[in-house]
Order: structure tokens, then C-alpha cells, then sequence
């Protein structure tokens, strides 16, 4: 019974995450397009939609270092809550449209996502043990990413036939997506308030990743002790490593949210390009959505075979996904609308399946790393998922930063180096985990079985 109650926490929890990013996922998704229309009507707002999450990713960066302080102090729900609250509040930023409202909100929400998202990480953790935390990553990820398809699908059709995105249709927009991410905001607080001593209780059962599972008694006591605890953690070997995939997630997730759809819009050769945006943003989801169930559904085989196949079939799908975007899309497009050609003849067709195919490997790299970090530090997993949000996030505000001056085949070149070099990195930590695991059976010492959350 307790064990179906944790699940039910893990399914409203990512049915409260759907709902906020619906807002807010759906928003960074067509934010450019929109600007632009902005512009035009009001030549006086400077705001410009990159800078606008170059701001909320460095913020967020920054902000992961002291997350898991306010987390040791509040707990993950009211963590959750409290962030959230400021991505609501960005939405709403919209209806003044003033630049320093726009920017403002953007450093605001950088700051509540960094809490949202380590809550978020730390509230996972203390629901699941090492058997099911495949499994609760995976189901996670598939619910919550059901907001690109929900958001999207509603953009889709109030955008059709429109090359203006005019005020009305603006206020409808943000009228809609305000209202979403309040209801997500109601689920959040009706989840139970969890604490740092579940981490225990659940290690003494079920404990199943090997010696990476094996829950400990030292766990975060303040906020001084989390920081410090942070810092050590950085540099371990292990997360040294896996900050390579950090980055790398950091760097295609931007491309694929907030540079790849207004680039499909800005593109003239393909028919009713501004609607199009919409139809990625739905097939962005249906990839996460079905990469997350897939991997939810093999969750409890996961830690038997290894998470290195999961990941060599995100490698594949990404990088053909990513030379199909090289050869589809002009090198301006995210500049703004351009009569370029690309490589080949621009296919709707291939630009939705390139949506699809890189979303999908995006939900194979995400699922992996909750999984890894929730196996590996389980009574430091605030600090851990921190991490994870600092390094990516620091990825996504330099992925932002240039991608206004700096056509789309560099940034796809600059991907493709860094989605081999993350692969090979995360694979490296799964083969250590699995020797170290195989070297603890061998033993069949269970004094020998230390929490080595620390090299």
C-alpha cells in the first residue's frame, strides 16, 4: 500500500508539471515568434526572445547552488510551489509587453526553476527506492512531457492561417496558458510534504542498484551542510563525467525548445510556416511522451541490463534526427523569416519528423540521468539534481546567449561533437556502476557494501 501511495505521488507529480510547462514549455516554444509580432506592432519593444531564456538559464545556473540550502530549510513541496509560482508570474509578464517586465520575469523565473527542478529531483527520490526508480523517472517524464502536445496542439490551431499574431490572439494565448499553470500550481499543494528521512525508509527495502543504492545515514542537515555537500559532490569523478552529458543535454534541449520551431516558422519555403511551429512543438512531445512511457514501461529492466543501451538509442535517433535538420533548414532561419534554400527542397514532412526523432532521444538522455542520479545519490539527491540544472542549464543560457548571432548549421555542428562526447561519458559512469555492482556480488560481503557516493 505504501508503495502504491508513493506511486500515485510520482503520477501527480508529473501531472503538475505537465500543467505548469504547458505554460511555460509551450510559451519558450513559439516566445520568438511572438516577439517578432510584437515588434512589428510596437516598434518600441527592443525585448528579443533568446536573450529572454539566456536570462532564465543563467539564473538558473547560478541559482542551483543554493536550491538545495532553501530545499534542507522548506522541503521539496513547498520548493515546487514557490518556483512555480514565478514561472505564472513570466507568463503574466507578457500582457504589459515591456522589455524590463519581460527580462525582470526572466531572472525571476530562473531563480524559481532552479527550486522547482531540485525539488522536483529531491520529491522523486524519496518516492522510489533502487527497483522502481527507472520506472518512476520514466513515468514521470512521459506525463510531463505531455505538455508539449497539449500546448502545442492548442497553438496549432489558434495560429492557423495566421502570418500576424495579433494582440487578440495574443491575450487569448496568455489568458489560457496563465490559467494552466495555476491549476498545476493547486496539484503541487495537495501532494504530501516528504522529508529527507523517506530517503532511509526506502533504502531498507528494495534497494536494487548495487552498491550505488545502498542507502547511507548521512544526509543533508541545514543549508550550510548542503552547499558544502554540493561542492564536494562537483568534483567527484562520477559527476565530473556525467557533467559532460550535463552540458550536452543543457545545449540540445535549448536548441530543440527554443531555436529549432521559430526556425521552422521563419522559414518561407515551407507552406504556412507559423502554423508549422505549432505541428513540431506536438510532435516534440509525442517524442518525449513516447520515449518516457517506453522507458517507464522497461523501468524495472533498466537496472538489470544497464542504462548504456537506452542511451545508444538517443545517440542514433538524435544524430539522425540533427542531419536531417542541417540538410532541411536554411542556415539563417533563426534570424527570422528568410526565402533561403536549404541543402534540399524544405519538407514539412522531415522537419516534424526531425521534431520527433530528437525529442525522442532527448526523453532517452532524461529518463537515464534521473535514473542514474537517483540510484547513485540517493540521500544527496537534491545536491545531485542540482548539479544536473546547473551544468545544463549553464549549457542552455550559453546556447541562447550565441544562437541570435550564429546561423543554425554551426550550432548543429557544435551539438553533434558534444552528443558523442556526453554519450561516452555517461556510458563510462554506467560501466563503473556495474563493476562496482558485479564486484559487490562477487564479495558477498554485505559489510563491504559502503554508500561510495564520493571518490
Amino acid at each position: 500500500m505504501e508503495i502504491d501511495r508513493k506511486f500515485i505521488n510520482v503520477i501527480v507529480l508529473g501531472l503538475a508539471f505537465m500543467l505548469i510547462f504547458t505554460a511555460f514549455q509551450t510559451m519558450g516554444n513559439i516566445q520568438q515568434t511572438v516577439i517578432k509580432s510584437i515588434t512589428q506592432e510596437d516598434p518600441t519593444f527592443k525585448a528579443d526572445g533568446f536573450i529572454s531564456l539566456a536570462i532564465i538559464y543563467a539564473v538558473l545556473s547560478i541559482s542551483n547552488w543554493i536550491s538545495p540550502s532553501i530545499i534542507s530549510v522548506i522541503g521539496p513541496k513547498w520548493s515546487m510551489l514557490v518556483g512555480g509560482f514565478f514561472y505564472s508570474l513570466y507568463i503574466a509578464s507578457f500582457f504589459l509587453q515591456q522589455s524590463w517586465a519581460l527580462y525582470t520575469c526572466s531572472a525571476l523565473l530562473g531563480f524559481g526553476a532552479a527550486l522547482i527542478w531540485t525539488g522536483q529531483g529531491n520529491y522523486l527520490t524519496l518516492n522510489s527506492n533502487g527497483t522502481n526508480i527507472s520506472r518512476n523517472s520514466g513515468v514521470f517524464w512521459a506525463v510531463f512531457q505531455c505538455s508539449f502536445l497539449f500546448g502545442n496542439l492548442f497553438v496549432f490551431f489558434l495560429f492557423q492561417g495566421r502570418e500576424q499574431i495579433d494582440q487578440q490572439t495574443r491575450t487569448i494565448l496568455y489568458s489560457v496558458l496563465l490559467v494552466v499553470g495555476t491549476l498545476g500550481l493547486l496539484l503541487v499543494l495537495v501532494l504530501p510534504a516528504m522529508k529527507d528521512s523517506d530517503a532511509a525508509r526506502n533504502s531498507n527495502s528494495k534497494s536494487g542498484d548495487g552498491p550505488m543504492a545502498t542507502r547511507g545515514t548521512q544526509l543533508a542537515q541545514g543549508p550550510l551542510d548542503a552547499f558544502l555537500r554540493s561542492i564536494k559532490l562537483f568534483f567527484t569523478k562520477d559527476m565530473g563525467l556525467l557533467s559532460v552529458a550535463f552540458f550536452y543535454i543543457g545545449i540540445e534541449y535549448s536548441f530543440l525548445s527554443g531555436v529549432y520551431s521559430p526556425s521552422i516558422g521563419f522559414t518561407l519555403e515551407f507552406e504556412d510556416s507559423k502554423r508549422l511551429v505549432g505541428l513540431s512543438g506536438i510532435f516534440i512531445g509525442v517524442g518525449e511522451i513516447a520515449g518516457g512511457a517506453l522507458f517507464g514501461i522497461l523501468g524495472s529492466k533498466t537496472v538489470r541490463y544497464g542504462r548504456d543501451p537506452i542511451i545508444l538509442t538517443g545517440f542514433l535517433t538524435q544524430a539522425v534526427g540533427f542531419f536531417l535538420i542541417f540538410l532541411n533548414i536554411p542556415d539563417n532561419a533563426p534570424f527570422g523569416d528568410t526565402t533561403d534554400t536549404a541543402f534540399i527542397t524544405s519538407s514539412s514532412f522531415l522537419a516534424i519528423l526531425s521534431s520527433f526523432l530528437v525529442a525522442f532521444g532527448d526523453a532517452c538522455f532524461n529518463t537515464q540521468v534521473y535514473s542514474i542520479l537517483g540510484g547513485i545519490y540517493p540521500n544527496d539527491s537534491a545536491p545531485a539534481f542540482a548539479l544536473f540544472k546547473f551544468v545544463s542549464s549553464m549549457a542552455s543560457a550559453a546556447s541562447f546567449f550565441y544562437s541570435p548571432y550564429i546561423g543554425i548549421h554551426p550550432q548543429l555542428i557544435i551539438i553533434g561533437i558534444l552528443l558523442f562526447a556526453g554519450t561516452i561519458c555517461f556510458w563510462l559512469v554506467e560501466w563503473r556502476s556495474v563493476y562496482k555492482r558485479a564486484h559487490l556480488i562477487e564479495t558477498s560481503n554485505p559489510d563491504s557494501a559502503v554508500d561510495k557516493e564520493f571518490d
